[in-house]
């Protein structure tokens, strides 16, 4: 695998999207923090937005504009080619993702990006692992919310349990935050491409390498009253078991018989009946288009929650392990999870990728598999709660 000759490119980190909401936050984030020397870019279609954008920014002076669109293939491999490490917050992914991907796997350029869209991940996979592995790039999906916490919360139980046996994690989530337009506009577009997720997993799985000599699984679960946290768990079908099921199945620390089961924790039980029953009024309310765009025009692109809101708004994932006769009980915790931290986790995953020793990797990888302990280490230092609740 080669990284083809990287060090003599223009930027570090180019972040593509910056002007859109969680762009801009992440561009805000990256000004603040930032080390010395770095080389970074805002990028986007519009040429004014973004400087005004970086005229806002501390020390903006020092901060390049590229001026790429999602829809004009040349100018994304223009800006493949002036980076290193490309993140982009440019969604809904599946409509407007898979251009860059490709750049960036021809180039040799690592790529980052927010995306909760299963099938944008299984189709990049089957279209662009290969290619990334030959020139080395990385291509790392859901840097944000989703699946950060997730994925590195349960790595990280992971590495707190004895080694070389069966081990089972439970993750159960509670939040309390607010949507913003591209949030919405990206769930309603999943909602209604139950077909297509399908037909994406099933090609997916017939290119993925079979696990010889272990076994991982993600089991949806049931709902359930659960004891060890004190609430009802109901099963969440988002990206991020899949997510952990691919960071379990590439690392042999998570041992020979590997489960997780991804939950939201509800105290009460009418409130977890209600907000099941909400969630499935929307998805059956995406699959018709009239429907699906009265939905979507009650938040504007771009549009999202106040500073007020989000300083509000916090996330916790609890999680349970077991194996070997052990018991773990840890937590992920932070601010404001869909904007605030996304944001912070997101601007740490590609200083992760520019800056840390990292083990070598290639292709289409996971934040546990690329970053791991690097990356554990940047969200603590960033305010993110890693802790051990209790062994037994």
């Amino acid at each position: 695998m080669s990284r083809l000759n990287r060090t003599d490119r223009p930027y570090d980190i180019v972040l593509f999207g910056a002007t859109g909401f969680v762009g801009r936050l992440t561009a805000e984030y990256l000004a603040a923090h930032a080390p010395d020397g770095l080389r970074w870019a805002i990028a986007g279609r519009s040429g004014p937005k973004l400087e005004r954008l970086r005229e806002r920014l501390p020390g903006g002076e020092g901060v390049g504009v590229l001026r790429a669109d999602a829809s004009e293939p040349a100018s994304l491999r223009e800006l493949a080619g002036h980076a290193r490490v490309v993140a982009t917050a440019v969604g809904p992914y599946v409509a407007h993702g898979e251009g860059l991907v490709a750049a960036c796997a021809d180039a040799g350029t690592d790529y980052l990006d927010l995306t909760g869209e299963p099938e944008f991940v299984d189709l990049t996979y089957v279209r662009h692992d290969a290619r990334a592995r030959e020139t080395g790039a990385r291509l790392v999906h859901a840097c944000g919310f989703d699946s950060v916490p997730h994925d590195l919360g349960v790595y990280f139980t992971v590495g707190l349990l004895p080694e070389g046996v069966p081990l089972a994690v439970d993750g159960f989530v509670t939040a309390d935050g607010a949507l913003s337009g591209g949030t919405l506009a990206s769930a309603l577009g999943q909602f209604a491409r139950g077909r297509q997720m399908r037909a994406a997993a099933l090609d997916r799985g017939r290119h993925e390498p079979r696990l010889v000599g272990r076994r991982v699984a993600t089991p949806a679960g049931a709902p359930r009253f659960a004891r060890e946290v004190g609430a009802w768990a109901l099963p969440l079908p988002t990206l991020d078991p899949r997510i952990v099921r691919r960071s379990a199945r590439a690392l042999e620390r998570y041992g020979p018989d590997f489960r997780y089961r991804h939950y939201a924790a509800v105290r009460h039980l009418p409130v977890a009946v209600g907000g099941a029953a909400a969630v499935g009024a929307v998805f059956a309310a995406a699959r018709l288009p009239p429907a699906r765009r009265w939905l979507s025009g009650l938040l504007e692109a771009g549009e999202g929650p106040s500073p007020e809101r989000r300083a509000r708004s916090w996330f916790s994932v609890r999680f349970v392990g077991e194996g070997g006769g052990r018991r773990v009980f840890t937590e992920v915790a932070g601010g404001d999870p869909g904007y605030g931290e996304t944001a912070k986790m997101f601007a740490e995953s590609a200083l992760s990728l520019a800056l840390d020793a990292l083990p070598p990797t290639a292709g289409q990888v996971t934040t546990a598999v690329a970053m791991g302990d690097a990356l554990i280490g940047r969200l603590r230092r960033a305010g993110i709660t890693f802790r051990v609740a209790a062994r037994r």
